[in-house]
């Protein structure tokens, strides 16, 4: 049936009888693709009929469709056109993951980040009526996405809409999940009006009929009114959209098209925002993903007949060191806590979790919770550790500085994927957690060069913690470089790996191994380039960085980060301020968003990667 499909509203050419084979039809195509690419599986498994629903209902660039987080959308690039993108999903210079206004003007809006579906929605809804035009705009969120404070922000926002009636459709992705297990109010809300009769209601024109009738038409309505909503309440408990001014429809099978199709069409048609809530299977189709959705959310290509991922290491993961660390510490301090943002495997608290469950928070995706929630619980002297991808960091950023750092409580952050992060692109690049962390008083950043260092790292912050605290450690494996050489650690001091005489190379924390391979380059042509590993970010090790340059008349730093803000720019800043006569050149990312790709691809494209450096630092020799 895929062969139908190569232009957007090309569905509404198959017949009825044909859906389900096209479902069938797309599930084998996200199988035998993202096994061979990897990519976001269970969650496109499990949307496959209500995309379709919706791009039945639905007009093709003209309508606008807003997915919450974005890596659903793999249904919606099918059939929008880019069936043949998929051979290069989420590959360097191929098609993204996300959605991506510049590679579809079907796509709606940009997303990566969780609960943004509703607010960009409304925006959009005043937009189409300061423009005076008709399109139909709808938000695709998961019950997982409703844990984000962001989500409540604009359903409170979103309850105007009725008395200026307009239109805006919210359709309520109900899976059980988000990445992990769902938490939370909002979690256990849902599964009660699950367990209720289906409750499907539309009010079309029957209130203006009463209305009409000479003499009690007004009375009559206002009584019918009463007693539906009374009727409302024993069928869903709570109401709770409802009671914020939202129509509420549902729950309804989102895995039946007709149903869906029927109910959307006549949600059209309202004058007002309306709740859609349609249960679905994640993972749907394929039995691994629907046993073990969290493991297909993103994976890594894998055996389509045993699900199991192509590629592993034996080499634990900085993600692992930490874990195993933070566990190994507990043992021993019943002080410790630790807190995820509804990621417990992907930061590897999983595990913490098993030992010490009473000990171990998941706040749902509520980053900016999560570190405020932090903070009171260091200021009745307990040690927590927040556990969170640098890029999710971001969104609690005001707590950090306001929250955390105004009290000097020391809050562990354990920011997990900083740096460059790989196939999901700009939106989850760790790349900006230096300057945004570095500005904040009172605020201590480390970054470790190996899985010692990391392991070292976590352990003095938890027992000699002076404030607000940040390890920032990448994706992947922890390496083993210069472990043989570790010294101890000391609060702002630097290490010296190789001493040199031509120049000095300050590598930081997980772009090390890039800063060692250049230096070993241009040794073997004759420099005697120094090596050094900064361990502090902030506070930096002044009295090192001065010696440095009464050696050295030209000094390197490299950073896996943006320039604007980052490492560099506070060396180059100190190093002007000591009047210091030499050179200083900084390697890093310019002012830009990275695009997907892997790693190493993204290193050698921004120039950052071995080879690249030792290029540039020999032609500076040069000159």
């Amino acid at each position: 049936m895929l062969e139908y499909i190569n232009d957007p509203n090309d569905i509404k050419r198959i017949q009825p009888e044909d859906y389900k084979l096209l479902a069938k039809d797309i599930r084998r195509f996200l199988l035998k693709n993202v096994s061979r690419t990897g990519g976001h599986l269970a969650s496109n498994l499990g949307i496959v009929e209500l995309t379709m629903a919706l791009h039945l209902v639905l007009d093709f660039p003209k309508d606008q469709l807003i997915f919450d987080v974005g890596h659903q959308s793999y249904v919606h690039k099918i059939l929008t056109g880019r069936k043949d993108g998929f051979q290069n999903l989420r590959q360097f210079h191929g098609m993204s993951g996300f959605p991506k206004r510049k590679e579809s003007n079907c796509d709606a809006f940009h997303s990566g980040h969780s609960s943004m579906s509703l607010s960009a929605a409304l925006g959009m809804v005043a937009a189409r009526d300061i423009n005076h035009t008709d399109e139909t705009i709808v938000a695709v969120i998961g019950d997982g996405a409703l844990s984000g404070g962001m989500a409540y922000e604009a359903l409170n926002n979103m309850a105007r809409l009725r008395k200026e009636k307009k239109n805006l459709m919210v359709i309520l992705n109900d899976n059980k999940m988000s990445i992990a297990e769902n938490v939370g109010g909002m979690s256990a809300y849902l599964n009660k009006v699950r367990t209720k009769k289906e409750y499907v209601e539309f009010k079309g024109n029957v209130e203006q009929s009463l209305m009409k009738i000479p003499g009690i038409g007004r009375e009559l309505t206002t009584i019918i009114k009463k007693s539906k909503d009374l009727i409302k309440q024993l069928f869903v408990p709570g109401m709770y959209f409802e009671d914020m001014g939202i129509t509420y429809v549902g729950p309804i099978d989102g895995h039946n098209i007709p149903l869906m199709v029927d109910t959307l069409n006549r949600a059209k048609q309202l004058d007002e925002p309306i709740i859609i809530h349609v249960v679905t299977k994640k993972g749907k189709g394929y039995r691994p993903a629907e046993q073990n959705p969290a493991k297909f959310h993103g994976i890594s290509p894998f055996s389509l007949k045993t699900g199991e991922v192509l590629k592993k290491s034996d080499n634990p993961s900085n993600t692992a060191v930490f874990s195993q660390t933070l566990i190994e510490e507990a043992k021993k301090d019943k002080t410790i806590v630790a807190v995820t943002a509804a990621m417990p495997d992907g930061t590897g608290l999983g595990k913490f979790k098993e030992h010490f469950p009473d000990r171990f928070f998941d706040v749902g995706i509520a980053e900016q919770h999560a570190v405020t929630f932090c903070a009171g619980m260091a200021s009745r002297g307990l040690k927590p550790v927040f556990a969170v991808y640098s890029t999710f960091l971001q969104r609690g950023f005001d707590q950090v500085l306001h929250d955390v750092a105004i009290g000097n409580y020391p809050v562990i952050f354990g920011i997990d994927r900083s740096g460059l992060v790989g196939a999901d692109g700009e939106t989850h690049q760790g790349i900006f957690d230096i300057p945004y962390l570095s500005m904040i008083p009172n605020v201590t950043v480390m970054a470790p060069i190996n899985g010692r260092e990391l392991k070292e790292m976590l352990k003095d912050a938890l027992h000699h913690a002076k404030g607000p605290t940040a390890i920032k450690y990448s994706r992947g494996e922890a390496l083993s470089l210069y472990e043989d050489q570790f010294e101890e650690l000391h609060y702002g001091k630097g290490q010296v790996i190789k001493e040199g005489s031509d120049a000095v190379i300050i590598g930081v924390g997980n772009i090390f191994d890039e800063a060692d391979q250049a230096v070993k380059i241009l040794g073997e042509e004759g420099y005697n380039i120094g090596l050094v590993n900064p361990r502090y970010i902030k506070p930096f090790d002044k009295e090192m960085i001065l010696d440095l340059a009464g050696k050295y008349d030209k000094i390197i730093t490299v950073e896996e980060g943006v320039l604007n803000g980052g490492f560099g720019m506070m060396i180059n800043e100190f190093l002007s301020e000591n009047d210091y006569k030499g050179k200083v050149r900084c390697f890093g990312i310019d002012d830009q968003f990275v695009e997907h790709g892997s790693v190493s691809e993204l290193r050698k494209m921004l120039k950052i990667d071995g080879e690249s450096i030792a290029d540039s630092i020999r032609q500076w020799m040069k000159e």
